[in-house]
C-alpha cells in the first residue's frame, strides 16, 4: 500500500498557486474518504481538507476555505489539492491520509499517511 505525493513547484510566491496530488498504489481509493493534512515544525499536524469517497462532499479548514479546492479522480486513483492565493502561513509539509473508512480521517484516526510534500510560500 502506498501513497505517493506529487507537487509541481515546491516554492511559490505569496499569491501564487500549486496543485498537490496523491496517487495510491496497491489499493483502490474509491471506497474511502481522503484527507489532506499539513504540519509546520514544532506544531501539531492539522487537517486541511477532506473529500468523500465519491467526491460529492468536501470539508475545509477555515484557514483555507475559499482558497483551496480538493478533488479526486477515482479512475486515476488520485486525489488533488489545488491551492490558490497562497500565503506564507501556508508553508508546511502536506500529507494525504486515510483511515480506510468513508468518514473524513482525523489526525488520531489515520491509518496510513502519504509521503509528505514540502510547500514553501515565500517572496
Amino acid at each position: 500500500l502506498r501513497f505517493s505525493s506529487g507537487v509541481w513547484g515546491g516554492l511559490v510566491q505569496p499569491g501564487g498557486s500549486l496543485r498537490l496530488s496523491c496517487a495510491a498504489s496497491g489499493f483502490t481509493l474509491d471506497r474511502f474518504a481522503i484527507g489532506w493534512f499539513r504540519q509546520v515544525p514544532g506544531k501539531e499536524r492539522e487537517g486541511v481538507s477532506c473529500i468523500s469517497s465519491n467526491g460529492d462532499s468536501t470539508v475545509y479548514a477555515s484557514s483555507v476555505k475559499g482558497r483551496f479546492t480538493i478533488s479526486r479522480d477515482n479512475a486515476k486513483n488520485t486525489v488533488y489539492l489545488q491551492m490558490k492565493s497562497l500565503k506564507p502561513e501556508d508553508t508546511a509539509v502536506y500529507y494525504c491520509a486515510t483511515d480506510y473508512t468513508r468518514r473524513c480521517p482525523t489526525r488520531d484516526s489515520v491509518d496510513y499517511w502519504g509521503e509528505g510534500t514540502l510547500v514553501t510560500v515565500s517572496s
